[in-house]
């Protein structure tokens, strides 16, 4: 069983990946300033950083390694290549990010809102383009297409226990606004990200074509044998 995508352009992918590892780098920068946690493997990541002597963007990188071997047996080559790319690039960009941005003074709220909604926004355009951050994002992309379970439900999920167990190494205060941050990155997924909306579909072997319309070239189908 395999996942078909809509075609895009070498070019469109290039341009809309480094746009999105931009976008969310940003925003992991925006969480850094309050040193603010996230979900998924990044939250793992960052709460890695506190407790062995690796920096974020390596650790970033190791942690979604597990999780290519579900994009390339259950969504796609190119999804895969995709996603190991984007994952690449936004470990080398948040590394780097702070050689190009100074932030003196944000307001905790203002960089917790603001970072979430940064980096929903990239993980849009990843997914619009056959790429995720890797990790439960795979996971969560793989349980949508074959189960009609809301990505951004599942990542809300996933972001509250891992968030909940950091109660245990940060303070209440600072867990709080990571709450928040989360709530805000997971609701714009769920609200843009629905089944049979910027989606993949599978396609089995009794399926071997599926018809499409072409002026919906901006939805994805998702149809499961």
């Amino acid at each position: 069983m395999a996942v078909n995508f809509p075609t895009h352009r070498f070019y469109e992918d290039v341009l809309a990946l480094f746009c999105a590892g931009v976008l969310v780098s940003f925003g992991v920068v925006l969480f850094g300033t309050h040193n603010l946690l996230t979900g998924g493997t990044a939250g793992i990541a960052i709460i890695g950083t506190h407790l062995v002597d690796l920096n974020f963007g390596l650790l970033f990188f190791l942690v979604n390694l597990p999780f290519y071997y579900i994009a390339w047996t259950q969504l796609s080559k190119r999804f895969t290549i995709n996603t190991f790319i984007s994952v690449t690039m936004v470990s080398v960009m948040t590394e780097q990010m702070q050689n190009l941005i100074n932030i003196q003074s944000i307001h905790p709220i203002f960089a917790t809102v603001a970072g979430g909604m940064l980096i929903g926004v990239g993980l849009l355009i990843m997914f619009r383009h056959k790429s995720s951050l890797g990790g439960l994002g795979i996971l969560a992309l793989y349980l949508q297409n074959k189960f009609n379970i809301r990505a951004g439900n599942f990542g809300l999920l996933v972001d509250s226990v891992i968030l909940t167990s950091s109660i245990f190494i940060f303070s209440i205060d600072l867990v709080i606004l990571s709450v928040i941050g989360a709530i805000t990155l997971n609701l714009l997924i769920a609200v843009n990200h629905k089944p049979g909306r910027y989606q993949a579909y599978v396609e089995s072997k009794k399926t071997k074509t599926i018809d499409k319309d072409a002026t919906l070239e901006e939805e994805l189908l998702g149809v499961i044998d």
